[in-house]
Formats: structure tokens, C-alpha cells, sequence
């Protein structure tokens, strides 16, 4: 299995809302193993190495899932950040994540991820023992080379060998699973109503569902979505603030302008402008 790092932005890079130019670090990505599909989207390692005294900030409108990560100094599970994600790198070094599907969290969670919202946890605090072991082994693995295959294979192998045993999947988790997959795979769904008529479930059980195993909400899919379009067109450029408003279903541009603004830090239109001057 090799690392997928040279090719065009897919649709789980539009989520990071990296600066032009930005050559902190280079990223590593893996499919999942066969047979563990139902708990893992893709594996990710990023090696970072920052001039002494600089920092890079890595910011992120996370997706609907939560997150494992092993670095040399840390092992946390993630729930998912309802606002901008951010991490600072700085000097040398890397990390071995899991992006989750939206079904795995309460599995490896073993409860509601509602608790987990805007927050994180030691590994050892949902995994127990096998949370340390995990981190030993990723550790080891990584130490002698981070930019090796093999000690890649090594890690991602450490995380199979905890995370398979919590197969297979649940109905409910199938179900959240589908659920996350209409809000972005079908731009048109733009409200909660129309969720609820492509999956039949009730606005009540859907709110319910979303909460337990997601810990957001079904208007949070939807708006989350739509941010992560909208930075994706802000970069490609050739289209104005108003049709892109228009494209993702605001009643008006206005409306556009103070979702971003409020969830990234910054206006569409500077966001727009700053990859227009990186890369024209």
C-alpha cells in the first residue's frame, strides 16, 4: 500500500482550509485495510518540520467524524469541533491519525458522543490498556524513519489490531452512517425536512440519532457541508461572493458572508482574495 500524496484536492482535503504556500509539512494518506471500512474513512500522517522559533497554523471545518491520533508526545480520541479546528506545528515532528467513520465513535467511545463535542480525551480513557499498547507501538514504529512506508504500514497496523475487534458495525451506526453520507453526497438537501423524507425517519428520531452518535445536530450536517464547498469554490475562484451564495442555497449573500466569517475567522472575501494573490 502506498501513500497517496500527489494528487488533486478530493473531497476530504476541502475540509482544510491550508494557507497558499504553506509547505510545513508533506501529508501521507491511506485507505483503510479490507475488512475495517466500517470504522475507518482513511489514514492520515502528517511529518512536519518548522524553521526554529516559526509555527504553522493547520486550520480545519472538521468533518461529522471523530478522530484517533498518536504523536510522540500525546495519544487522544477527538469528537468533533463545531467551530474551526486548529493545530500549531512547530519544529520537527509527525503524528499517525484515524479518521473514523460516523458510525465508529460510539464504538470505540462505547457510549454517546454527545460528551465528546468540542473536546478530547487520553486514548487510555476510552480504550483502556490497549490505548497505552496503541501508543507504544506507533511510537516505535515511527521512531527510526517518519517518512518510511513501512514504519507507516507498522503504525496503521497497531491501530487495525485495536480497532478491529469492535466490528462489525451496528444498525444504528449503518443508519448514521447513511445519513452523513446524503448531507454530502446530495448538495440539494438543504434542510432538515428533506433529510428526514430521504431517510423516514422523524425530525425528533433524527435529531436523536445525530446527537447520540455524532454529538451535533442535523443542521449542523448540512451548514458544515456547505462551508467546506463554499472554501473549496472561494479557492478555485471565477465566480462572484453572490453566485456562490446562491450555489449552496442562502437566501443571500449577506447570510453567506456572516456564516463563514463567524465559523473561519475571516470573510469570504478575503479568504478569496488571499489565494488569488498566493496563486495568480
Amino acid at each position: 500500500m502506498e501513500p497517496d500524496t500527489a494528487r488533486p484536492r478530493d473531497e476530504i482535503e476541502r475540509a482544510h482550509l491550508k494557507a497558499p504556500g504553506d509547505k510545513s509539512h508533506v501529508m501521507y494518506r491511506y485507505p483503510p485495510p479490507p475488512g475495517l471500512e466500517g470504522l475507518v474513512q482513511r489514514f492520515w500522517i502528517p511529518v512536519w518540520s518548522v524553521p526554529a522559533g516559526g509555527e504553522s497554523v493547520q486550520r480545519v471545518l472538521q468533518y461529522p467524524v471523530s478522530l484517533l491520533v498518536v504523536a510522540p508526545d500525546y495519544a487522544r480520541f477527538y469528537g468533533v469541533t463545531t467551530g474551526l479546528s486548529e493545530t500549531t506545528l512547530a519544529g520537527e515532528g509527525w503524528a499517525v491519525g484515524v479518521m473514523c467513520t460516523p458510525a465508529a465513535g460510539s464504538l470505540v467511545a462505547r457510549g454517546p458522543m454527545a460528551a465528546f463535542t468540542d473536546r478530547h480525551v487520553q486514548l487510555t480513557d476510552v480504550l483502556g490498556p490497549d490505548g497505552a499498547e496503541l501508543a507504544r507501538g506507533v511510537r516505535a514504529a515511527m521512531q527510526p524513519d517518519p517518512h518510511a512506508t513501512a514504519a507507516h504500514r507498522q503504525a496503521m497496523a497497531c491501530f487495525d489490531r485495536v480497532l478491529r475487534p469492535l466490528l462489525p458495525v451496528d444498525v444504528e451506526g449503518e443508519l448514521v452512517d447513511r445519513v452523513v453520507a446524503l448531507v454530502e453526497q446530495r448538495p440539494d438537501l438543504l434542510r432538515v425536512a428533506q433529510l428526514c423524507a430521504e431517510t423516514g425517519l422523524s425530525e425528533r428520531a433524527l435529531q436523536r440519532l445525530v446527537h447520540r452518535r455524532l454529538g451535533l445536530t442535523p443542521k449542523w450536517l448540512v451548514q458544515r457541508r456547505r462551508l467546506q464547498e463554499a472554501a473549496e469554490r472561494l479557492r478555485r475562484g471565477g465566480e462572484g461572493l453572490a453566485e456562490t451564495a446562491a450555489v449552496l442555497g442562502y437566501a443571500d449573500q449577506a447570510h453567506f458572508v456572516r456564516d463563514f466569517s463567524r465559523v473561519t475567522g475571516t470573510t469570504p472575501g478575503r479568504f478569496a482574495a488571499e489565494h488569488r494573490t498566493r496563486l495568480g
